[in-house]
């Protein structure tokens, strides 16, 4: 039962990183510091003050970069590789008490890829609201993706069974669109 709530905690803290790379960290840290969550022993570092202190940081500089149009978009390009990373690197401090390679082939697969999917679904849908709204309607986009971040994080660590169904559910969602939206492209 420990890698099962391992795995859903993994996941749940990776779909977070797909949406905002630096608050699933802080959240993990602050979790860390109170006790609520418990790291992987090589991961120990995450629940330390100077750690807080630079995910909160990098938490209010990469938030207020996505509220300034045209850099936003920027923002996803650089973003990408450290969503797939911090996806991985997050599935991995949360999974304790297994095999190395368990450990990191789950983190690799479900963690970094979790987080691209995510990650590529928001930069998909702020490429389409800059072009609708020349990047003014982008501002919801950056609220929506803040409050998904925080969200699955809090859920992720208090209820990591309910994070990783909720995961499943979006990823299921996102692949639908993908497919409904491929198929009209094929029909034309």
């Amino acid at each position: 039962m420990d890698i099962f709530l391992s795995i859903c905690l993994g996941t749940g803290l990776s779909a977070a990183c797909g949406f905002r790379v630096f608050i699933p960290f802080l959240a993990m840290s602050i979790a860390s510091l109170s006790g609520h969550l418990t790291l992987s022993h090589n991961f120990a570092w995450i629940g330390t003050y100077p750690a807080l202190l630079a995910f909160a940081t990098a938490a209010i500089l990469e938030i207020g970069t996505y509220y300034i149009p045209w850099v936003d978009n920027f923002m996803d390009a650089i973003a990408a590789p450290a969503a797939v990373i911090a996806g991985t690197l997050a599935a991995a401090s949360s999974m304790v008490e297994m095999s190395p390679l368990l450990k990191w082939s789950l983190a690799l697969i479900a963690g970094g890829g979790t987080a691209a999917v995510f990650h590529a679904s928001t930069a998909f849908l702020r490429g389409t609201s800059t072009a609708a709204t020349g990047g003014f309607g982008n501002h919801a986009v950056a609220t929506a993706e803040l409050g998904i971040a925080s969200g699955l994080s809090l859920l992720a660590i208090f209820l990591p069974v309910l994070s990783g169904i909720t995961v499943l559910m979006l990823l299921m969602f996102v692949i639908k669109k993908l497919f409904v939206k491929n198929a009209g492209r094929r029909r034309r």
